[in-house]
Parts: structure tokens; sequence; C-alpha cells
């Protein structure tokens, strides 16, 4: 083969090795065999991270979660756990309004009295037929059996001769508790539930402190100012209250008295003519007292038996023409102070 030809073969094998593609393509490969130990490496370690944050998070949930049901177990309170189990200092009286009959209060009565912070419970029996003979001693049996206290119990089953719920609210002896826990034969509250709300009425034993909120604004009917009652949703609505309704509530024992003895006459005689709002004449009362808005407590609250008075037709209307007849009994002025504080407990959120 002449030389010149053989120059010309080598000169176009070298144009084709330099060419700009194969410089890149040879550069590529370069550099992509001298990264992917790298990614395959930094591959790993994330991997590696999002396991650990995973396994972290896990850990962090089964660590609430165990610390939040070793808590209800026990009855921790965050203000001075040892005086719930003083009588003197600690403690409350459950107070429960008998409506429903025999089998729901039975239900109630066995719950209140497993509460490791009850004293006592007392039963205001407020139906037309009497209890049968048998109810008290049974009850009483029921309160030995599940109360949780070293301490003798206080049980007592009140049967008025007359239909009054102004009877909810009378004094009662023998109190070694200055807490009442107000609550109706239909609802439960869990224990745990309840014991933190009594926690928060410990540090501030003169407000209203309890589980239904309710509120109250001043509107227009046919051009005359009116006062109207608003339900659940109207609170969560607009994000504030000035009534806890004593349904599920913790008050200090003297508003019993001054239920009972301070309350004007005509607002007794009222609530005992229409046998409803019983509950709004103590918010009123106690706010009229203070001066200040009650606590509504975030909790658990259980409704058993039929249907509520408050899921009855009528009961709106019902709850207005109270509230505008016993704010008109109060001489016109409303002592209601609205809030929108809600007593939260920290152990059971997931952020604080």
């Amino acid at each position: 083969m002449p030389m010149s030809a053989i120059i010309g073969i080598r000169d176009v094998v070298v144009d084709e090795l330099s060419s700009p593609a194969k410089q890149k393509a040879a550069n590529k490969s370069f550099h992509s065999s001298r990264w992917t130990p790298l990614l395959r490496r930094d591959r790993q370690l994330l991997a590696g991270t999002k396991v650990k944050l995973v396994l972290g998070l896990l850990i962090l949930c089964a660590t609430f979660y165990m610390t939040s049901r070793i808590s209800s177990f026990m009855c921790w309170i965050p203000d001075n756990t040892s005086a719930v189990f003083s009588p003197s200092k600690g403690g409350y009286a459950v107070l429960i309004n008998a409506r429903k009959g025999n089998l729901l209060l039975t239900q109630s009565v066995a719950h209140y009295a497993s509460c490791v912070c009850t004293d006592a419970i007392h039963v205001v029996w407020s139906e037309t037929d009497p209890p049968s003979k048998n109810l008290k001693a049974y009850l009483k049996r029921v309160v030995l059996s599940k109360l949780q206290t070293g301490l003798k119990p206080n049980f007592k089953l009140d049967i008025s001769k007359e239909v009054n719920l102004n009877n909810r609210f009378k004094p009662f002896a023998d109190l070694r508790t200055d807490a009442i826990f107000s609550v109706d034969d239909d609802v439960i509250v869990p224990c745990s539930f309840l014991d933190f709300a009594f926690s928060v009425w410990q540090s501030a034993p003169s407000a209203m402190v309890g589980f239904v909120p309710r509120m109250h604004w001043l509107d227009l009917k046919n051009g005359v100012p009116y006062h109207k009652y608003g339900g659940w949703w109207r609170v969560w609505w607009m994000g504030t209250y000035n009534m806890v309704l004593s349904r599920a509530a913790f008050f200090h024992k003297k508003y019993l008295d001054l239920y009972t003895h301070a309350m004007p006459p005509s607002i007794q005689d009222y609530i005992a003519r229409e046998r409803n709002c019983e509950d709004i004449a103590m918010s009123l009362h106690i706010a009229n007292a203070t001066g200040a808005p009650p606590i509504w407590v975030k909790g658990k609250m259980h409704e058993i038996g039929s249907l509520a008075i408050s899921g009855l037709k009528g009961h709106s209307d019902r709850r207005n023409k109270c509230l505008n007849d016993l704010i008109s009994l109060y001489g016109g002025t409303v002592p209601l102070v609205s809030s929108n504080v809600k007593a939260v407990d920290a152990r059971r959120e997931w952020f604080w």
C-alpha cells in the first residue's frame, strides 16, 4: 500500500477518535463512573435517615400513648394531686338530677362512684312518680361496691314531695368537699376528663367550670331588643360563650345556698311554674355574684338513654323565652360575661 494511503487512513482514524462527540461521550462516561459510588453512598445515607426518622416518630407516638393511658389510669391531676384525696380540701360531690328513670340513674351512679376523686353522691329525684322502695338500698350497694377511695361513702337519695326544678340546687348536709359536680342522670363524663375539669375548677373555685358551653346575644325582634339563646353550633361558629350549663359542670357549694336563699323569689317562682331553665338561672346567678365568665373544658361527654330535651321541637323558642323573662326579672341587666377561653388537657394533645 502506498505511504500516502496509510497516512490518509491514520488521519481519518485520529480524526474520528478526536471528534467533539466522541470526546463528550468519553468525558460523560468518565464523570459518571466517578460520581456513581458517591451517589450510591448518598442514597444509602438518605435511606438510613428516613428509617431512623420513621422509627423515631413511631417511638414518640408509642410514648405519648402510654403516657396518656398511665396518667388516666393513675388519676394524675396537674394541680396538687395529694389534695384530691383529702376530705377537707379535695375531691368533689356528684349532684345527680334524676329525670329518666331507674335504669339510667343506676348506670350514672355506678359510673361516678367508680371515679377516684368522687367523695359523695347526692341524687335529687325530680319525677312525679316516686322511685321503687328498694332503689335507695340498691343504689347505696352500688356506691359501696364502686367507690375507689378508702373514705366511707356519703350517699343520699333526696325525694321531694313536690316536683320543683329548684330542688335540684337545694343545699344538702354532710358535705366534706367544697366542689359540686352537677350532672343529669343521662350524661356520662369519663373519669379522666372529669378529674381534669376538677383540677381546672381548683384553680378558679369561684367560677362555673363545665363541658356544655352556651351563649346569648342581643338581637332585634319587630324593632325591639331581644335576647337570643345560642346552642353548641353557635358557640362553635362564633368561638365565644358566656354560659356553661349545670347539665355537666363544677361549682362551689356556696352557690347552692345563694340559689336557694338569695335568688329573687320571682325567679324561683318562674322556674317552678315553667319547669325549665333552672340551668340558665344558675348561670345568671353565678355570673351576677362573681362578675366573671365561666370556664369551658374540652372533654368527652356521652349521652345515654333517649333523645335529650335539647333535641325536641320548639326547644330553642322556649329557651329564648326563658332567657328574656329571666333577664327582665333581673331588672333588665345581663350579668353574663363572655369568654373565648377553653381549658384543654395538654397531655391529650399532639401539639402543645
